[in-house]
């Protein structure tokens, strides 16, 4: 591979921030500073950050983000994500403010109404992915459709530094389908997290068996007689269900956003970022910024 080739992070902001909160929430350290702002899924997500670009060490970073929960599929189906309650208090000032901090670290902050931070990831992604090998940070395995040649997926796992990383080889060898073939595998089993049903009474182990004979949904479809009396059955009667988790499940990846690689040239100053961890009083904020000379100046 050639060394000059440049390495995208793309971090998927929200995932980052959650875990982050979430893991102390539980017990109740939310690191409320002397205004009364809780900066706990700040902290984490700071950490989270840099301890994925000491690992990875990429040339170029951008964070996407969700903004607000009304998107084109929630159009699509009033219902989508319809199970999540509201933001937890102690986490809502801390969106703005995390945004504020990534800006600090002049790393750009991409979002667009009426789309998911996944879209903008997948859209991103696509357009760098002939200039630069790209990696996508999240804990989302909804993801992992992406996979290709040029993009792998580093899936967070407990604690920080700890990773899975996904190639398309990888999801191979775990699912024995294609990355693309995800976006099926929803549609038919549904996604209880996304609150959307896909196929009743289809679960993964069939999904994965008909999707290894047939490919795609359409072709299911279309070889319906071929199918056992009770898949068929299922199957006709949620087909409507089927073709819109299908649309639910897939990743836009044309939305219109953009990040080239001048904007996302990842170069911190010092100064600027401490400053800004510092009025948001952050413990131990110098050791939250990476010692690498390669980002930092």
């Amino acid at each position: 591979m050639n060394k000059q080739q440049p390495s995208f992070l793309l971090v998927d902001g929200m995932a980052l921030l959650f875990r982050a909160f979430y893991a102390t929430a539980v017990t109740g350290q939310f690191m409320i500073n002397s205004k009364g702002i809780p900066t706990n899924g700040i902290y984490g997500f700071i950490k989270h950050l840099f301890t994925a670009v000491s690992t990875f060490k990429p040339s170029h970073a951008a964070v996407c983000w969700d903004m607000g929960s009304k998107t084109f599929r929630t159009e699509l189906f009033p219902d989508y994500k319809g199970n999540r309650g509201e933001a937890p208090v102690e986490l809502i000032p801390q969106f703005d403010l995390v945004k504020e901090v990534v800006a600090s670290f002049d790393i750009p902050n991409i979002g667009l109404e009426g789309f998911e931070a996944d879209d903008c990831i997948g859209t991103i992604a696509n357009q760098v992915k002939n200039h630069a090998n790209v990696s996508i940070l999240t804990g989302d395995q909804d993801i992992l459709q992406l996979l290709d040649e040029k993009i792998s997926v580093i899936l967070l796992k407990k604690g920080y530094g700890n990773y899975l990383v996904h190639t398309p080889q990888t999801f191979f060898e775990e699912k024995g389908i294609t990355p693309r073939q995800m976006i099926d595998l929803k549609a038919l089993m549904g996604d209880p997290s996304d609150n959307y049903p896909g196929v009743k009474g289809i679960g993964e182990k069939t999904a994965l068996k008909l999707l290894k004979e047939y490919n795609h949904v359409e072709d299911i479809v279309a070889n319906l007689d071929s199918l056992s009396k009770s898949h068929k059955t299922k199957i006709e009667q949620d087909l409507e269900m089927l073709r819109l988790s299908r649309l639910l499940a897939e990743i836009k990846c044309d939305v219109p956003v953009s990040c080239s690689l001048g904007e996302a040239g990842l170069k911190i100053e010092r100064d600027k970022a401490l400053n800004k961890l510092m009025e948001l009083e952050l413990r131990g904020a110098r050791n939250l910024l990476p010692l690498e000379e390669a980002v930092i100046s």
